[in-house]
């Protein structure tokens, strides 16, 4: 399922990251890896703000559409 149907405040494991290549290295670079746990701490004006690798990160809906967990 999409990132953006975890529940709040459960980790996820991320199964695997869609888009475009450049897409991909993006997520990369803030540390959405497959196989890394990722926390959704809350939705905020369409934006998903997320923990991940005890890092707090705010990405578009659209981004996190991208990873499936």
């Amino acid at each position: 399922m999409p990132l953006t149907l975890a529940n709040l405040g459960i980790p996820q494991i991320i199964k695997r990251i869609g888009g475009k290549d450049e897409t991909q290295r993006f997520l990369a670079s803030l540390g959405f890896v497959t196989g890394s746990e990722v926390t959704v701490i809350s939705e905020f004006q369409g934006n998903v703000i997320v923990n991940v690798k005890e890092s707090r990160v705010a990405i578009s809906k659209s981004m996190a559409c991208r990873i499936m967990v």
